[in-house]
């Protein structure tokens, strides 16, 4: 009876034992499939912005812009409708309180869609490096968050990245330059914002939270209008009622599916997140760059020289060791 008992045990746990190496195999598998998704939709998202804005020759970026945000909150509403995700109701004292970041984030669009026309992929990934510089300050000086040592070399790795790469830049222009500076302090003003703007909103919600869904719903709402007068502003308009562009089927096409890989990189950043978590998620982000840069380079044919190509190669190391270095402070 003993010996049937033991034997009994055996088996049960020999069961349990294949079901726990089952999970961890979905785990894994799941983890490595919204890895791929997250860095594929993020990849791609920036390649096909380029494709429209050089090889198309597409002048009118802001409207780029109210398109691929006007097929996201279509996207995130339909799926609303139909219960898949859930969103906060768009309410007044909301819209009041997140209309500051609001508008940093139109910039921050906007900038970046004006840099990449001119700047190459791969400098335009070493110079958002920048971003962390920018970024690490503000939070020193306004939260009075202090980083150790492996973060500002890291840093400063990156600043000399960025400098070199200007430098050797064999289709170096001041524009577009330019743009992404200024692209540079919008992003690190929108990081800085977000994190106040956020425990705010939170308090006005009706469930007391804003959830990545809500946050694309509220964020490219109020992009729209606000968008639509900049066009006006920058005269886009004239622009788009005499190019023949828009009257491509293939055009519009891409367009919408820039749209589509916009809102890809919301889901699949949230879905990675939490297969793994921040550290991984973090990593991984700079790892990404490094392949963004090389099919930046061979699919728009950029000119590049062996020192422009060392100090690319440079700043995104920097990226990687500043993410290290981030991980490590945070354990």
């Amino acid at each position: 009876m003993k010996h049937f008992e033991n034997g009994g045990s055996d088996l049960e746990e020999g069961k349990m034992g294949k079901e726990k190496d089952k999970a961890l195999r979905n785990n894994r598998d799941q983890a490595l499939l919204s890895g791929l998704a997250y860095c594929v939709s993020s990849c791609s998202m920036i390649l096909v912005n380029k494709f429209v804005l050089s090889s198309y020759d597409f002048n009118a970026g802001i409207s780029l812009m109210v398109y691929q945000n006007l097929v996201s909150v279509s996207i995130v509403i339909v799926m609303s409708f139909m219960g898949i995700i859930s969103t906060e109701p768009l309410t007044w004292r909301l819209v009041k309180v997140w209309l500051p970041v609001n508008i940093i984030f139109v910039g921050m669009l906007i900038t970046s869609i004006f840099s990449l026309k001119y700047i190459n992929v791969a400098m335009v990934t070493v110079l958002k490096n920048v971003t962390n510089v920018i970024t690490a300050v503000g939070e020193m000086y306004l939260f009075g968050k202090h980083h150790d040592n492996r973060v500002w070399a890291a840093l400063f790795l990156m600043i000399i990245s960025a400098i070199t790469g200007g430098l050797t830049d064999l289709s170096f222009h001041a524009v577009g330059y330019t743009w992404q500076i200024i692209n540079c302090f919008l992003t690190a003003s929108y990081s800085l914002t977000l994190r106040r703007i956020m425990d705010t909103a939170k308090q006005i919600t009706k469930s007391g939270n804003l959830n990545e869904f809500s946050m694309v719903l509220l964020n490219n709402t109020l992009s729209i209008p606000l968008g639509i007068f900049l066009g006006f502003v920058f005269n886009e308009i004239d622009y788009l009622s005499r190019t023949p562009l828009l009257r491509s089927p293939m055009f519009w096409l891409v367009m919408t599916f820039s749209g589509v890989l916009g809102l890809g990189i919301s889901f699949t950043s949230m879905w990675f997140l939490r297969q793994t978590g921040a550290t991984t998620y973090s990593l991984v982000g700079s790892l990404n760059k490094i392949p963004l840069s090389v099919a930046g380079i061979l699919l728009f044919k950029v000119p590049t020289s062996v020192e422009n190509s060392t100090s690319i190669f440079f700043g995104l190391l920097a990226g990687v060791f500043f993410a290290r270095a981030k991980i490590r402070e945070r354990s």
